[in-house]
Parts: structure tokens; sequence; C-alpha cells
């Protein structure tokens, strides 16, 4: 329009709007209808799109790659991740592998004297230890707790954002407290020994 209203060359036409010359031409030839790859590609979109919604909205690109196998379509896992990015499908991400909490540190575990036999004979003989990682809405909590192995009863807890040897102290004292402070001769099991 520019050339034959006001007689400005498409070279500079085209720099003042920042594309090539090769691009107008092409875009000039361009037929008024879709290519056949435009109308496979929109196909693919309308296909893709129901597999993704008929999940559910959870498959991610491979899950719908293999329905669309099963369907006939010769396409490639990437194609299709790239294709859902563009539409902004997102799958359900798998849950991350939770790690334990326990490592290997630089001291020996202490030894075991229970020997892997967890039946006490009676009360404040064997306590046992364990530490848990709660996610909360404000990041990390950790939970120590002691039990009583003859009567099953929760003795002590400490709740904290660390994961360290005061917390476990702390069920500990609390445990400790709960028995009346007397706990000579009481045997304490964790994971650690």
């Amino acid at each position: 329009d520019q050339r034959t209203e006001y007689d400005i060359p498409h070279t500079v036409a085209c720099r003042a709007l920042g594309v090539s010359e090769a691009w107008f031409y092409k875009w000039r030839r361009r037929p008024s209808e879709p290519t056949k790859r435009e109308a496979r590609r929109r196909q693919l979109e309308e296909r893709i799109t129901y597999f993704f919604r008929e999940s559910g909205d959870t498959y991610g690109s491979p899950r719908v790659t293999l329905d669309l196998w099963a369907e006939g379509w010769q396409v490639s896992v990437n194609t299709v991740a790239e294709i859902m990015a563009d539409l902004g499908l997102q799958g359900r991400k798998p849950p991350r592998r939770r790690r334990s909490l326990t490592r290997q540190g630089k001291r020996r575990a202490a030894p075991d004297l229970v020997h892997r036999r967890f039946d006490a004979v009676a009360p404040d003989v064997l306590w046992v230890g364990d530490m848990t990682e709660i996610e909360t809405g404000e990041g990390k909590l950790y939970l120590a707790t002691v039990l009583d192995l003859f009567s099953r009863r929760l003795l002590g807890y400490a709740m904290g954002s660390h994961h360290d040897a005061a917390l476990v102290g702390a069920s500990l004292q609390m445990a400790a407290a709960v028995r009346g402070g007397d706990v000579d001769g009481v045997i304490f099991h964790s994971d650690r020994g």
C-alpha cells in the first residue's frame, strides 16, 4: 500500500517495520488459505487439548504423545511438548521424592543396645525416639518424639525449625519430666543408635 499510494520502495518500508525483504516477499506469495502444515498443526492442537482435558488436566507430553500414537498420529514427544507449552497446558508434576533426615555424620553411630528387639518388659526400661519433617505453609517444621515401648505412650515431644540434637534433647527432657525425673537405667534408642 505504501508503494502504490506514496511511492515508498519496499526496501524502506521493510526497514521501517524491522522485517527483512525476503520475509515480505514470502508473506506476499502466501496463499489466502492455510497450508497443509498449518491445518495439521491446528488439528494436532485440538487433539492434544482433547486428550489433556480427558485426563483431568494431569497428562504431560509423554502420555499425550502415547494417546496420539494410538490414534495413528506420527508426532514426536518434543513437538507435543512444544505445542502444549504454546497452549499453556501443563501436566501434573510427579511428587518429589522425600529424602531421609538421617545422614551419616563424621562420628560413628552409637552401638545398638536393643539388638533390634523392641519389646519392653516393664515401663521406663526402653524408650525410642524419631524425628519427622512436616511441610507447612510457612516452611518445614521438625518434630522429635520419645515413646515408652512398654506402654506405647508418648512421653515427650519437641518441635522446631531446625533438625538438630537440641530438638532431640528437648523431647528427652520432656519425657524425663513426665516420668518424674528419675530415668536411671533407661535405654533410649533412635535410628542413629
